[in-house]
Protein backbone atom coordinates (compact mmCIF):
# COMPACT_ATOMS: atom_id res chain seq x y z
CA UNK A 1 0.00 0.00 0.00
CA UNK A 2 1.33 3.43 -0.98
CA UNK A 3 0.45 6.28 1.40
CA UNK A 4 0.86 9.98 0.64
CA UNK A 5 1.46 12.01 3.81
CA UNK A 6 0.85 15.76 4.18
CA UNK A 7 2.06 17.79 7.17
CA UNK A 8 0.98 21.43 7.62
CA UNK A 9 0.44 21.94 11.34
CA UNK A 10 2.67 24.99 11.79
CA UNK A 11 5.51 26.51 9.77
CA UNK A 12 6.76 23.55 7.72
CA UNK A 13 5.07 22.06 4.69
CA UNK A 14 6.00 18.39 4.43
CA UNK A 15 4.97 15.79 1.86
CA UNK A 16 6.12 12.17 1.68
CA UNK A 17 5.39 8.79 0.11
CA UNK A 18 5.58 5.68 2.27
CA UNK A 19 5.16 2.16 0.92
CA UNK A 20 4.16 -0.50 3.45
CA UNK A 21 6.48 -2.97 1.70
CA UNK A 22 9.35 -0.85 0.37
CA UNK A 23 9.44 1.79 3.14
CA UNK A 24 9.96 5.53 2.72
CA UNK A 25 10.22 6.31 -1.00
CA UNK A 26 10.45 10.11 -0.99
CA UNK A 27 9.92 13.14 1.18
CA UNK A 28 10.01 16.87 0.51
CA UNK A 29 10.03 19.69 3.04
CA UNK A 30 9.71 23.46 2.86
CA UNK A 31 10.40 25.55 5.94
CA UNK A 32 8.98 29.03 6.46
CA UNK A 33 11.76 30.18 8.79
CA UNK A 34 12.98 32.98 6.52
CA UNK A 35 9.46 34.35 6.10
CA UNK A 36 8.65 34.43 9.83
CA UNK A 37 12.09 35.64 10.95
CA UNK A 38 11.13 39.22 10.11
CA UNK A 39 8.35 39.02 12.72
CA UNK A 40 10.27 37.13 15.41
CA UNK A 41 7.82 34.22 15.41
CA UNK A 42 5.20 32.34 13.44
CA UNK A 43 2.41 34.47 11.94
CA UNK A 44 -0.52 32.02 11.52
CA UNK A 45 -2.13 33.74 8.51
CA UNK A 46 1.16 33.89 6.62
CA UNK A 47 1.85 30.27 7.50
CA UNK A 48 -1.51 29.15 6.07
CA UNK A 49 -1.04 31.08 2.84
CA UNK A 50 2.42 29.65 2.32
CA UNK A 51 1.15 26.10 2.83
CA UNK A 52 -1.34 26.74 0.01
CA UNK A 53 1.49 27.77 -2.30
CA UNK A 54 3.79 24.88 -1.42
CA UNK A 55 1.79 21.72 -0.89
CA UNK A 56 0.95 20.78 -4.49
CA UNK A 57 4.43 21.50 -5.95
CA UNK A 58 5.94 19.46 -3.13
CA UNK A 59 3.53 16.62 -3.88
CA UNK A 60 4.56 16.68 -7.54
CA UNK A 61 8.25 16.66 -6.54
CA UNK A 62 7.66 13.69 -4.23
CA UNK A 63 5.94 11.70 -6.96
CA UNK A 64 8.76 12.49 -9.40
CA UNK A 65 11.41 11.51 -6.85
CA UNK A 66 9.69 8.17 -6.23
CA UNK A 67 8.87 7.55 -9.89
CA UNK A 68 5.17 7.21 -9.07
CA UNK A 69 1.94 8.90 -10.19
CA UNK A 70 -1.18 10.01 -8.36
CA UNK A 71 -2.94 6.87 -9.60
CA UNK A 72 -0.44 4.73 -7.68
CA UNK A 73 -1.51 6.19 -4.32
CA UNK A 74 -3.70 3.93 -2.16
CA UNK A 75 -4.48 6.36 0.68
CA UNK A 76 -3.75 9.94 1.75
CA UNK A 77 -2.77 10.78 5.33
CA UNK A 78 -2.81 14.32 6.69
CA UNK A 79 -2.17 16.06 9.99
CA UNK A 80 -5.57 16.76 11.55
CA UNK A 81 -4.15 18.24 14.78
CA UNK A 82 -2.94 19.56 17.05
CA UNK A 83 -1.61 22.73 15.46
CA UNK A 84 -2.62 26.09 13.99
CA UNK A 85 -6.21 25.87 12.79
CA UNK A 86 -5.69 27.64 9.47
CA UNK A 87 -2.55 25.69 8.67
CA UNK A 88 -4.24 22.40 9.50
CA UNK A 89 -7.16 23.28 7.24
CA UNK A 90 -4.84 23.67 4.26
CA UNK A 91 -3.40 20.18 4.56
CA UNK A 92 -6.75 18.61 5.38
CA UNK A 93 -8.48 20.33 2.48
CA UNK A 94 -5.82 19.40 -0.07
CA UNK A 95 -5.67 15.81 1.18
CA UNK A 96 -9.42 15.36 1.00
CA UNK A 97 -9.73 17.07 -2.38
CA UNK A 98 -7.06 14.82 -3.85
CA UNK A 99 -8.58 11.74 -2.25
CA UNK A 100 -12.05 12.63 -3.51
CA UNK A 101 -10.75 13.15 -7.06
CA UNK A 102 -8.81 9.87 -6.98
CA UNK A 103 -11.54 7.94 -5.12
CA UNK A 104 -9.06 7.03 -2.38
CA UNK A 105 -9.51 6.96 1.42
CA UNK A 106 -8.03 9.49 3.85
CA UNK A 107 -6.42 9.01 7.25
CA UNK A 108 -6.48 11.76 9.88
CA UNK A 109 -3.16 11.65 11.75
CA UNK A 110 -2.32 13.02 15.19
CA UNK A 111 0.78 15.20 14.88
CA UNK A 112 2.32 13.91 18.11
CA UNK A 113 1.77 10.30 17.11
CA UNK A 114 3.71 11.11 13.97
CA UNK A 115 6.62 12.32 16.10
CA UNK A 116 6.36 9.37 18.49
CA UNK A 117 6.55 6.86 15.65
CA UNK A 118 9.18 8.67 13.57
CA UNK A 119 12.13 6.79 15.17
CA UNK A 120 10.63 3.63 13.65
CA UNK A 121 11.82 5.02 10.31
CA UNK A 122 15.42 4.74 11.49
CA UNK A 123 17.69 1.75 10.98
CA UNK A 124 17.72 0.01 13.35
CA UNK A 125 14.16 0.73 14.46
CA UNK A 126 13.21 0.26 18.12
CA UNK A 127 10.82 -2.59 18.90
CA UNK A 128 7.88 -2.03 21.25
CA UNK A 129 7.65 -1.38 24.15
CA UNK A 130 9.77 1.66 24.94
CA UNK A 131 9.84 4.94 26.84
CA UNK A 132 9.53 7.94 24.52
CA UNK A 133 10.79 11.42 25.28
CA UNK A 134 8.83 13.73 23.01
CA UNK A 135 10.65 17.03 23.14
CA UNK A 136 9.81 19.85 20.75
CA UNK A 137 8.85 23.49 20.54
CA UNK A 138 5.33 22.82 21.74
CA UNK A 139 5.54 19.63 23.81
CA UNK A 140 7.76 17.94 26.36
CA UNK A 141 6.36 14.60 27.48
CA UNK A 142 7.54 11.21 28.67
CA UNK A 143 5.42 8.27 27.56
CA UNK A 144 5.45 4.51 27.83
CA UNK A 145 4.70 3.28 24.31
CA UNK A 146 3.40 -0.29 24.14
CA UNK A 147 2.26 -0.21 20.51
CA UNK A 148 0.61 2.05 17.95
CA UNK A 149 -2.13 3.89 19.82
CA UNK A 150 -1.12 2.39 23.17
CA UNK A 151 0.40 5.38 24.94
CA UNK A 152 0.72 5.94 28.68
CA UNK A 153 1.63 9.47 29.79
CA UNK A 154 4.30 9.26 32.50
CA UNK A 155 5.12 12.94 32.91
CA UNK A 156 5.21 16.27 31.11
CA UNK A 157 6.13 19.90 31.49
CA UNK A 158 3.77 21.93 33.64
CA UNK A 159 4.53 25.14 31.72
CA UNK A 160 6.87 25.89 28.81
CA UNK A 161 8.07 23.08 26.56
CA UNK A 162 11.83 22.62 26.32
CA UNK A 163 11.94 23.86 22.72
CA UNK A 164 9.83 26.86 23.66
CA UNK A 165 12.27 27.69 26.47
CA UNK A 166 15.16 27.45 23.98
CA UNK A 167 13.47 29.87 21.57
CA UNK A 168 12.33 32.35 24.23
CA UNK A 169 15.71 32.40 25.96
CA UNK A 170 17.42 32.92 22.61
CA UNK A 171 15.16 35.89 21.98
CA UNK A 172 16.15 37.36 25.34
CA UNK A 173 19.77 37.02 24.25
CA UNK A 174 19.09 38.76 20.95
CA UNK A 175 19.73 35.69 18.80
CA UNK A 176 16.78 36.15 16.46
CA UNK A 177 14.33 33.55 15.14
CA UNK A 178 14.31 30.62 15.36
CA UNK A 179 16.51 30.96 18.40
CA UNK A 180 16.89 27.37 19.57
CA UNK A 181 19.42 26.22 16.94
CA UNK A 182 21.34 29.51 17.22
CA UNK A 183 21.53 29.15 21.01
CA UNK A 184 22.80 25.56 20.73
CA UNK A 185 25.47 26.55 18.22
CA UNK A 186 26.69 29.41 20.39
CA UNK A 187 26.69 27.15 23.47
CA UNK A 188 29.47 25.09 21.87
CA UNK A 189 31.79 28.08 22.40
CA UNK A 190 30.65 28.86 25.91
CA UNK A 191 31.75 27.98 29.45
CA UNK A 192 28.76 26.37 31.19
CA UNK A 193 30.48 26.61 34.58
CA UNK A 194 30.58 30.42 34.56
CA UNK A 195 26.90 30.80 35.46
CA UNK A 196 24.78 28.56 37.66
CA UNK A 197 21.23 28.21 36.40
CA UNK A 198 18.41 26.33 38.18
CA UNK A 199 17.20 22.84 37.31
CA UNK A 200 13.46 23.23 37.98
CA UNK A 201 11.70 20.16 39.43
CA UNK A 202 14.83 18.04 39.06
CA UNK A 203 14.22 16.54 42.51
CA UNK A 204 10.42 16.68 42.50
CA UNK A 205 10.11 12.93 42.98
CA UNK A 206 7.91 12.55 39.91
CA UNK A 207 8.32 12.81 36.14
CA UNK A 208 6.89 16.33 35.79
CA UNK A 209 9.10 19.07 34.36
CA UNK A 210 9.18 22.87 34.32
CA UNK A 211 11.20 25.25 32.14
CA UNK A 212 9.53 28.62 32.70
CA UNK A 213 11.69 29.41 35.74
CA UNK A 214 14.84 28.61 33.77
CA UNK A 215 13.80 31.15 31.16
CA UNK A 216 13.23 33.72 33.90
CA UNK A 217 16.70 33.01 35.28
CA UNK A 218 18.15 33.76 31.84
CA UNK A 219 16.23 37.06 31.79
CA UNK A 220 17.71 37.99 35.16
CA UNK A 221 21.21 37.12 33.94
CA UNK A 222 20.77 39.23 30.83
CA UNK A 223 19.76 42.19 32.97
CA UNK A 224 22.64 41.69 35.40
CA UNK A 225 25.33 41.21 32.75
CA UNK A 226 24.20 43.80 30.18
CA UNK A 227 25.62 44.95 27.90
CA UNK A 228 26.44 41.40 26.82
CA UNK A 229 29.64 40.70 24.96
CA UNK A 230 29.90 37.68 22.67
CA UNK A 231 31.66 35.44 25.21
CA UNK A 232 29.20 36.22 27.98
CA UNK A 233 26.31 35.41 25.63
CA UNK A 234 27.98 32.12 24.72
CA UNK A 235 28.53 31.29 28.40
CA UNK A 236 24.86 31.93 29.21
CA UNK A 237 23.85 29.74 26.25
CA UNK A 238 26.11 26.95 27.49
CA UNK A 239 24.76 27.15 31.04
CA UNK A 240 21.18 27.20 29.79
CA UNK A 241 21.65 24.22 27.48
CA UNK A 242 23.42 22.22 30.19
CA UNK A 243 20.49 22.84 32.58
CA UNK A 244 17.90 21.71 30.01
CA UNK A 245 19.90 18.61 29.09
CA UNK A 246 20.40 17.61 32.72
CA UNK A 247 16.67 17.83 33.45
CA UNK A 248 15.71 15.86 30.33
CA UNK A 249 18.37 13.24 31.04
CA UNK A 250 17.48 12.71 34.70
CA UNK A 251 13.75 12.58 34.04
CA UNK A 252 14.25 10.11 31.18
CA UNK A 253 16.37 7.85 33.39
CA UNK A 254 13.72 8.03 36.11
CA UNK A 255 11.04 7.10 33.55
CA UNK A 256 13.02 4.03 32.49
CA UNK A 257 13.40 2.97 36.11
CA UNK A 258 9.73 3.56 36.93
CA UNK A 259 8.47 1.70 33.87
CA UNK A 260 11.01 -1.13 34.03
CA UNK A 261 11.73 -0.68 30.31
CA UNK A 262 15.20 -0.81 28.73
CA UNK A 263 14.62 1.20 25.55
CA UNK A 264 14.43 4.98 25.26
CA UNK A 265 13.23 6.70 22.09
CA UNK A 266 13.75 10.42 21.45
CA UNK A 267 11.38 12.30 19.15
CA UNK A 268 10.77 15.94 18.23
CA UNK A 269 12.90 18.86 17.13
CA UNK A 270 14.99 19.14 20.31
CA UNK A 271 15.96 15.50 19.72
CA UNK A 272 18.45 16.86 17.18
CA UNK A 273 20.40 18.67 19.93
CA UNK A 274 23.94 17.29 19.95
CA UNK A 275 24.59 17.76 23.67
CA UNK A 276 21.35 15.96 24.54
CA UNK A 277 22.24 13.06 22.25
CA UNK A 278 25.75 12.84 23.67
CA UNK A 279 24.46 12.81 27.26
CA UNK A 280 21.88 10.12 26.48
CA UNK A 281 24.37 7.99 24.55
CA UNK A 282 26.83 8.17 27.46
CA UNK A 283 24.14 7.25 29.99
CA UNK A 284 22.97 4.36 27.81
CA UNK A 285 26.47 2.86 27.81
CA UNK A 286 26.88 3.23 31.57
CA UNK A 287 23.39 2.03 32.53
CA UNK A 288 22.97 -0.56 29.79
CA UNK A 289 19.83 0.56 28.06
CA UNK A 290 19.20 1.26 24.38
CA UNK A 291 18.49 4.72 22.98
CA UNK A 292 17.03 5.44 19.55
CA UNK A 293 16.61 8.64 17.54
CA UNK A 294 14.85 9.49 14.30
CA UNK A 295 17.14 10.52 11.42
CA UNK A 296 18.18 14.16 11.85
CA UNK A 297 16.14 15.12 8.77
CA UNK A 298 13.00 13.74 10.44
CA UNK A 299 13.36 15.42 13.85
CA UNK A 300 11.44 18.53 12.83
CA UNK A 301 7.89 18.48 11.46
CA UNK A 302 7.82 16.49 8.22
CA UNK A 303 5.57 14.57 5.88
CA UNK A 304 7.44 11.27 6.31
CA UNK A 305 6.24 10.81 9.88
CA UNK A 306 2.64 11.55 8.79
CA UNK A 307 2.80 9.10 5.89
CA UNK A 308 4.29 6.44 8.18
CA UNK A 309 1.75 7.01 10.97
CA UNK A 310 -1.01 6.94 8.37
CA UNK A 311 0.27 3.62 7.05
CA UNK A 312 0.02 2.19 10.56
CA UNK A 313 -3.61 3.32 10.72
CA UNK A 314 -4.91 2.10 7.37
CA UNK A 315 -7.62 0.21 9.24
CA UNK A 316 -9.08 3.58 10.30
CA UNK A 317 -9.13 5.10 6.81
CA UNK A 318 -12.31 6.93 5.84
CA UNK A 319 -13.90 8.05 2.61
CA UNK A 320 -12.81 11.52 1.50
CA UNK A 321 -15.08 14.51 1.65
CA UNK A 322 -16.08 14.68 5.31
CA UNK A 323 -13.28 15.87 7.57
CA UNK A 324 -12.57 17.98 10.62
CA UNK A 325 -9.42 19.33 12.22
CA UNK A 326 -8.59 19.33 15.92
CA UNK A 327 -6.23 22.16 16.90
CA UNK A 328 -6.35 20.65 20.41
CA UNK A 329 -6.35 16.85 20.45
CA UNK A 330 -5.60 14.53 23.36
CA UNK A 331 -3.21 11.79 22.27
CA UNK A 332 -4.74 9.36 24.75
CA UNK A 333 -8.04 9.50 22.84
CA UNK A 334 -6.56 7.60 19.88
CA UNK A 335 -7.71 4.00 19.42
CA UNK A 336 -5.08 1.29 19.59
CA UNK A 337 -4.02 -0.54 16.44
CA UNK A 338 -4.29 -4.29 16.95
Amino acid sequence: MLVLGIESSCDETGVALYDTTAGLLAHQLHTQIAMHAEYGGVVPELASRDHIRRVLPLTQSCLAEAGRTLDDIDAIAYTAGPGLAGALLVGASVANALAFALNKPTIAVHHLEGHLLSPLLADPAPPFPFVALLVSGGHTQLMAVHGVGRYELLGETVDDAAGEAFDKSAKLLGLGYPGGPALSKLADRGDAARFKLPRPMLHSGDLEMSFSGLKTAVLNLVKAESPLDEQTTADICAAFQEAIVEVLLKKSLAALKQSGLKRLVIAGGVGANRQLRAALDDAAKKRRFEVFYPPLSLCTDNGAMIAFAGAQRLAFAQAAGSFSIQPRWDLSSLPAVQ
